[in-house]
């Protein structure tokens, strides 16, 4: 596993659509690690993409606190509701953005050993599972805000 260098704000990676994952191996399991890894290793991470990392396939990962999750190729197949949600994003430091997303949505994605899985999410989980598939199609947080701004630092 390694922490890899994320990609930010102009950088074109994060405006290309990703290419499916052909097959599930060991290079995109190593990836898997790689994100997890970045995630963790990086303040205020509850997902990353690949391309906030530079490399263009369809895989993300996501923790909110209650373990791992590995998405390939995922696929938003059902949304319900809208929330106002507020945004932060790894690739746009000190940056957030007020959206509007699904208030719950199914996803259905590849896990590691190229089983196809559903999975549903609903508020925070929802958001992030929005957030992080909107990468992989080259959308940023930014695309999608009713309102967006920086953090200031007290002085």
């Amino acid at each position: 596993m390694a922490v890899r260098t994320l990609r930010t704000f102009h950088d074109e990676a994060l405006r290309t659509r990703c290419r499916e994952v052909a097959e599930v191996n060991s290079h995109i399991r190593r990836l898997l690690d790689d994100l997890a890894q970045t995630m963790y290793h990086t303040p205020l991470g509850a997902g990353l993409a690949a391309p906030q990392v530079g490399v263009l396939r369809r895989a993300a990962v996501i923790d909110m606190g209650d373990g791992l999750i590995e998405l390939i190729n995922p696929v938003i197949v059902g949304t319900s509701g809208h929330q106002e949600c507020i945004e932060g994003c790894l690739s746009f430091p000190g940056c957030w953005a007020k959206t509007i997303r699904p208030l719950s949505v199914t996803v259905e994605a590849l896990n590691r050993f190229g089983k196809p899985f559903l999975i549903s999410g609903e508020r925070e989980l929802a958001k992030c599972l929005c957030h992080e598939i909107d990468h992989l199609d080259g959308i940023v947080m930014r695309d999608r805000a009713v309102e967006y701004g920086r953090i200031r630092k007290k002085k």
